[in-house]
């Protein structure tokens, strides 16, 4: 995506009102004369000079010594008709005598920035005009020896006052290497500082594109195809491809961990300085996210839609392109070569990041019977648009799969880095580029790490870009904590548990501080918000607006609010409940209640909300205050209701005899074990993080892995004897979060009655695959006999980890070139909370090999040196 103008553009940039003006402004000192007649002397003007010879080219008329002639295809300008040519304009008093090479700057001219007194009297021509033209005059007179071609930049080198470097204002072609003059032409000029054009009557020939003066004030942008925020000594304006006030198109990155961030900060530094109204929209599109989590934009396009868009959009044929994609592996790259064989009668306007974003939130928004044609024509207008690499990238973006390498951690520390070297708000041109130089490097990185972590407390409290990036802007990153906090109705990333293994983990693990023990509930997280204006609103653990499902819990909790309670964030558990039998009942089947327009009436599953924590209270955030504060004010805050709003059930202990037996009758109440949390000491809320101040402890988990694992089916085996006609196993992967794919784990085969089966086969058949995705990463040795769509997520317990050279799990890690793969898996059930990105990641995974959680468990299989480090078998 190219650079476009903005729609408003910011300081300094006018408005085109003002543009117009300015332009009128500009005609009092050029005649308007036609190029194809002569024009007659003015009477105000009388000739110094005698008439042209004969012997001059018809073809190129004579230049008043006075005016430069103005095209009279310019539309701000009156037509001008070659019956009537019209007198030239008197040229103002106090302006000096116009050359053939200079015309003069109005001082008042608003795209170009300092004050009047210091802007420049001539400004150069690109290109100089031909000599070939007689004149009257003979030789036009040198400019003056002390005018400025461009303004001075404070800070940056080589804008001192006085001809600049060769490298900074891009000279046309000399008249040798354009050849014999012709019909006179006219070149627009673009002036740096405000992205505006600005006509220059220049006449040069037509072979000659027009040309783009800039000043040092806004460095000669590059091509967008060679832009590359990774170079080294990245300099935020010079090596940006995009001019002040002018809207970002694109840029594609590298891959690897540190080597992306510093060039997602090199990028959002030339952002910061040139466009600053373009960071949002930049932020949204590298993560690939229309919106916060809790809007609940979904684009709704699959493969088959996105598939008749590009067909439609290029002519081709859909069995052409779905050819090529199963060739390529990839519909964006299909996308991309196709491209080429577009043709347009005029040529749409270069995509923006802004541009590309609301066109993604009005996709978003659509729905009804026509909502399918309705995006089918958007994406074709932005398939159109797209130059370069963008169509490539723009199908990604739609498919939900940009695969860049960007995780949210990097963005949030590029972002960070970025706001930190190129302060915003600074005006422009920017006084400060990079306020680390001159620190030892050391010493900036300790700086730069301090700076991520403020930005990244700051998001885990309020999670929320449109939030903070308006802040970022007005007062920096020093102050954002002041500005930006926890508030009800923004949802916050819950706070997760470790695994432990036994009695005496935790035991050892608490030995000095106290804890307590909780239920730990079989059933939804339920994140509720109570607003000052008595809204309610409840959020899924992964920040998704549930409101809509739990219309009974809405109408529930202000009933057991007690007085004195104005706003709240509350952290509990959703949970099935049999009203007859005042059972908790399975997850299973909370899962069947509908997720969408629920009627309270209809309800058929009842739910009970059993609450643990309180993070917020009144207006203020209670998460740096220890579990034993916060449960106490949970306590004298809301009323139990049986059935409906309960606490959860929990003990203060600490012998090993004590724990296990509550752990018992927490099994016997129907829940899947125990929560150990510590009380006074590191007790906070540990916002959006997996925590060893949680543990959770279940049934299963004393023997064996410690733990479940959430894995994404991507392949099928076909089965034989009894399981003939339907799937016999299954290929599962984890997902690795920086390279955005899919690694193979294992094959999983067992915990699946014939029913199961059977409707495992009616799901999975309808989204069977010819190829596999380009972000599966998969060895031969474990191809299954059908490729699936990464749709479901499975919960899977296993006995242990071992290294595998045939499963790709956190592939060079721990082992040269094998991978992770599990011992014994063993199907649970389908987790329809997550999404496939939602699952267990490869770093989680290898975590669990080698972080440990307890005696008795790590990777099995190991050989030196890496069981040097990993736990015993």
């Amino acid at each position: 995506m190219s650079p476009v103008p903005p729609s408003t553009p910011p300081a300094p940039s006018v408005s085109p009102s003002t543009l117009f003006s300015t332009s009128q402004y500009l005609y009092q000192y050029l005649p308007q004369c036609p190029p194809s007649v002569p024009p007659p002397v003015s009477s105000q003007h009388p000739p110094s000079t005698p008439p042209v010879s004969p012997s001059a080219p018809p073809s190129t008329p004579p230049v008043p010594p006075q005016c430069l002639p103005v095209p009279p295809q310019f539309p701000q300008h009156p037509p001008v008709s070659s019956q009537h040519a019209p007198q030239c304009l008197p040229v103002p008093p106090q302006c000096p005598p116009v050359s053939s090479q200079h015309v003069p700057v109005p001082p008042q001219l608003p795209q170009y920035p300092p004050a009047p007194s210091q802007l420049p009297q001539y400004l150069p021509q690109y290109p100089p005009v031909p000599s070939n033209p007689p004149s009257s005059q003979g030789p036009a007179p040198p400019p003056p020896p002390d005018s400025p071609r461009c303004p001075p930049t404070p800070g940056v080198p080589g804008d001192e006052v006085g001809p600049p470097p060769a490298k900074r204002c891009r000279q046309a072609p000399s008249d040798q290497d354009r050849g014999p003059p012709a019909a006179s032409r006219w070149v627009t000029a673009q002036w740096g500082g405000g992205g505006h054009p600005w006509v220059l009557g220049v006449p040069t020939v037509p072979p000659l594109p027009p040309h783009t003066l800039w000043c040092p004030r806004s460095p000669p942008p590059l091509d967008p195809s060679q832009y590359d925020p990774a170079r080294s000594g990245y300099h935020p304006l010079q090596d940006a491809c995009w001019g002040h006030g002018q809207r970002w198109g694109g840029a594609e990155f590298g891959e690897g961990g540190l080597k992306i961030i510093e060039t997602l900060s090199n990028f959002l530094r030339s952002v910061l300085a040139l466009s600053p109204g373009e960071l949002l929209p930049c932020l949204r599109l590298c993560l690939n996210r229309p919106g916060a989590p809790s809007e609940g934009l979904e684009l709704g396009i699959g493969e088959s839609l996105l598939t008749r868009a590009l067909a439609q959009a290029t002519g081709r044929q859909l069995a052409q392109i779905r050819s090529e994609a199963q060739d390529k592996g990839d519909l964006g790259l299909v996308a991309e070569s196709s491209r080429c064989t577009q043709r347009t009668v005029v040529a749409p306007a270069p995509l923006s990041a802004a541009g590309v974003l609301g066109k993604l939130r009005e996709m978003a928004t659509m729905s009804g019977n026509a909502s399918a044609n309705k995006k089918i024509g958007i994406i074709k207008g932005l398939f159109v648009a797209c130059r370069h690499s963008e169509a490539r990238y723009l199908v990604r973006s739609l498919s939900g799969k940009l695969r860049i390498g960007l995780a949210e951690q990097s963005v949030l520390t590029a972002l960070a880095h970025a706001v930190a070297l190129t302060p915003p708000g600074q005006g422009w041109p920017p006084a400060v580029l990079d306020a680390g130089q001159g620190m030892a490097p050391e010493a900036r990185r300790a700086w730069l790490e301090e700076q991520s972590r403020i930005l990244k407390q700051t998001f885990c409290e309020l999670p929320d870009y449109a939030a903070i990036v308006p802040v970022l802007l007005e007062h920096g990153l020093e102050k954002l904590p002041q500005h930006c906090g926890i508030t009800p109705g923004v949802p916050l990333k819950p706070m997760l548990a470790q695994p432990a293994r036994g009695v005496g983990e935790l035991l050892k693990r608490f030995e000095e501080a106290a804890f307590t023990c909780e239920y730990k509930y079989d059933g939804e997280r339920a994140q509720i918000h109570v607003l000052e204006s008595g809204a309610v609103f409840i959020y899924s653990r992964n920040q998704e607006n549930t409101t809509a499902k739990y219309p009974d819990l809405v109408d529930r909790i202000p009933k057991v609010l007690k007085p004195g309670v104005r706003s709240c964030i509350l952290d509990a558990e959703a949970v099935a409940w049999d009203r007859t039998t005042r059972q908790i009942q399975p997850f299973q089947v909370l899962m069947t209640r509908k997720r969408k327009d629920v009627d309270a009436a209809a309800i058929k599953v009842q739910v009970c909300l059993y609450a643990f924590d309180l993070l917020y209270l009144n207006g203020e955030p209670l998460v740096r205050q220890p579990l034993s504060a916060r449960r106490k004010l949970l306590r004298e805050s809301f009323e139990e209701v049986e059935g409906e709003f309960v606490f959860a059930t929990s003990a203060d202990t600490r012998s090993a005899e004590e724990v296990s037996e509550f752990l018992d009758k927490a099994i016997k109440a129907s829940c899947e074990g125990l929560m150990v949390k510590t009380l006074e000491v590191d007790a906070t809320y540990e916002i959006a993080k997996r925590s060893h101040k949680w543990l959770k402890l279940k049934k299963d988990y004393l023997d064996g892995l410690g733990d479940t694992l959430d894995l994404v089916v991507i392949g099928a085996y076909l089965g034989k004897g009894k399981r003939a006609g339907i799937y016999g196993g299954f290929l599962l992967a984890c997902y690795d979060e920086e390279s955005e794919e899919y690694q193979s784990i294992c094959k999983i085969g067992t915990g699946f009655t014939e029913e199961s089966l059977e409707k495992h086969y009616g799901f999975l058949k309808e989204h069977v695959l010819a190829q596999p995705r380009p972000y599966y990463r998969w060895d031969s040795g474990a191809a299954p006999d059908r490729w699936l769509a990464a749709v479901q997520v499975w919960e899977v317990k296993c006995g242990d980890l071992s290294i595998s050279p045939v499963y790709r799990a956190a592939v060079g890690l721990v082992s040269g070139e094998k991978g992770i793969s599990l011992r014994f898996p063993r199907f649970l059930r389908v987790r329809e909370d997550k999404k496939p990105e939602e699952a267990t990641s490869s770093t989680q995974v290898l975590g669990r090999g080698w972080g440990g959680t307890g005696a008795g468990m790590g990777l099995c299989c190991f050989s030196p040196p890496y069981n040097c480090f990993l736990l015993p078998c």
